[in-house]
């Protein structure tokens, strides 16, 4: 065992009665150097796949709501019901369509009455151009009117939210929303600058689910959208998932796992990595020679008992996998090899 010897001397002074004299005692002090053990890091090929995790999303989602305020008579159907496109969901208050129709039916009267009275020679041409735009006029309003009365699904899927009540008065916020999970439904992911170039659409996906252990889903990327979020720095990617059964539903957890081939990087055992106290930095022990230097490292996959390393450490370099709690930047080591 190597060993470092430091001598320290004591001078104590003191009267000796006998001789008069100064007595020099000389200590010894042996410091033991820190035991370390090594291992070689080494470049190997390693598959590249990186999850992502987001909530489901219904392929479409429609907000059923009236144009104008009004007040709830009857809703039709609750969360969870499936509606087909046209069907009635929701009846509002008709006291002022009422009121338009019967107004609708007046102008219609005088309308013919001004057609017939042309026809014989009685009326003018300029009589039924009025009335005629005044009928037309009043159809619209009340169409308009009985589409806000009556609010229907534009398509087929199924009801995942519901914000009032019957009696309530509609506001700002969507009486009901269907949303579309046939054929597909789709995940959000946000993946990162470095990543953007590696994933494009068409890229096949997989994606499981809490919902189902052990069960696996073919998935496809849609689209990359070309901006970037500002404050994440990540770009938000659409993956949609065929869903002709409609198993998976909208607000489950996905995990997307993208394989992007496989890339040569360094490994070192898991052991070898260390945090630094304080911070999410992460660094590693190289041996040169019998010293040790402190190497911060950029930690890739963990890989069972391993860590793929992206920076750092070389291939070939031999790295501390145990005794770093003694050790720092230039420290002189005891060397046991694995």
């Amino acid at each position: 065992m190597k060993s470092s010897h430091i001598l320290v001397l004591l001078a104590g002074s003191a009267l000796v009665a006998a001789c008069g004299g100064k007595e020099d005692k000389t200590v010894e002090i042996v410091e033991e150097l820190p035991i370390v053990t090594v291992d070689v890091a080494h470049r190997v090929e390693v598959p590249q796949k990186k999850e992502y995790t987001a909530n489901v999303e219904a392929e479409n989602l429609n907000n059923i709501s009236p144009a104008t305020p009004n007040r709830i008579k009857r809703i039709n159907v609750e969360v969870g019901d499936r509606v087909r496109a046209g069907q009635e969901l929701v009846v509002l208050d008709s006291s002022s369509s009422d009121q338009l129709r019967i107004n609708l039916e007046q102008i219609e009267r005088e309308y013919n009455r001004a057609v017939q009275l042309l026809e014989i020679g009685a009326g003018t041409q300029q009589a039924v151009d009025q009335l005629k735009a005044q009928l037309d006029a009043a159809r619209s309003q009340y169409d308009n009117m009985m589409e806000n009365t009556v609010l229907r699904s534009p398509i087929t899927g199924v009801v995942t939210a519901r914000n009032y009540d019957p009696g309530d008065m509609t506001g700002t916020m969507p009486v009901l929303s269907v949303g579309q999970l046939a054929p597909v439904v789709k995940v959000m992911i946000n993946i990162s600058e470095n990543d953007l170039a590696t994933i494009s659409a068409g890229m096949p996906v997989t994606v499981a689910f809490d919902a189902f252990p052990g069960e696996e889903f073919s998935a496809k990327v849609q689209r990359v959208y070309p901006t970037v979020d500002a404050a994440s720095r990540t770009f938000p990617v659409e993956v949609r998932i065929p869903n002709a059964g409609e198993r998976i539903k909208p607000g489950m957890f996905a995990r997307v796992d993208i394989d992007l081939g496989a890339q040569q990087n360094v490994v070192v055992p898991d052991r070898a990595v260390v945090k630094q106290t304080g911070s999410g930095n992460k660094y590693v022990y190289v041996l040169r020679g019998d010293r040790v230097s402190y190497q911060k490292v950029q930690l890739g996959q963990r890989l069972d008992d391993a860590y793929e390393l992206l920076d750092g450490i070389a291939d070939g370099d031999t790295v501390v996998i145990t005794g770093q709690t003694r050790l720092a930047d230039g420290v002189t080591v005891d060397v046991h090899r694995q």
